[in-house]
């Protein structure tokens, strides 16, 4: 249930775009990324990466929108969108952080968290997610430059790469249990 809501600005944000203004959806996105992070801290949590990077990113692209260029394409939205994504992930590696381990320790007990292979899945599932958002980023730049192609080609990427990133985030700590013979809960589900 975890993963639904941490994904619930970015469906609603595509689901928005088929609905109203770029704008419109933007706002809205940054306004649920807000509403997650004031849910965290009212429980006690840490303000989540990927929340607040979610929520810069759609505010600074709803503000581009509003001030700078109303008239911008819905795939040049969808690819700022995507870069965003994919620089909060990416980002969150390089800075030795991945992001989905803000989550996972929030989910496990102290003794897991200090596993060895504990921070390693979480590189690996962060880095699921970074190929998600890279494969997203490519079919929009292709769609780009051959407009010939339909657009349904680079939905049908986005969700491929999306539904792959969720099922693998599901899959991989189960593996790993198996694997290595990790005890149950030694890694986050995303139940």
């Amino acid at each position: 249930m975890a993963i639904f809501l941490i994904l619930a600005p970015y469906g609603v944000y595509a689901f928005l775009m088929l609905l109203t203004s770029a704008t419109v959806s933007m706002f809205a996105a940054a306004a649920i990324c807000l509403a997650t992070i004031a849910i965290d801290a009212a429980r006690g949590r840490s303000v989540k990466i990927l929340a607040l990077g979610s929520a810069i990113v759609f505010a600074g692209v709803g503000l581009y929108l509003l001030l700078l260029n109303p008239a911008l394409g819905t795939l040049a939205v969808k690819l700022s969108v995507d870069i965003g994504i994919f620089a909060i992930s990416l980002g969150s590696m390089l800075v030795r952080r991945p992001f989905t381990l803000q989550y996972a320790l929030e989910a496990v007990p102290a003794e897991t968290a200090a596993m060895p292979g504990f921070l390693r899945a979480n590189y690996i599932i962060t880095g699921a997610w970074t190929a998600a958002a890279l494969l997203m980023m490519a079919s929009n730049i292709v769609l780009l430059y051959v407009p010939g192609l339909p657009i349904w080609s680079s939905l049908a990427v986005a969700f491929a790469a999306r539904n792959s990133a969720i099922y693998f985030t599901k899959w991989y700590p189960e593996y790993r249990r198996i694997k290595y013979g990790e005890p149950a809960g030694a890694l986050p589900n995303s139940r």
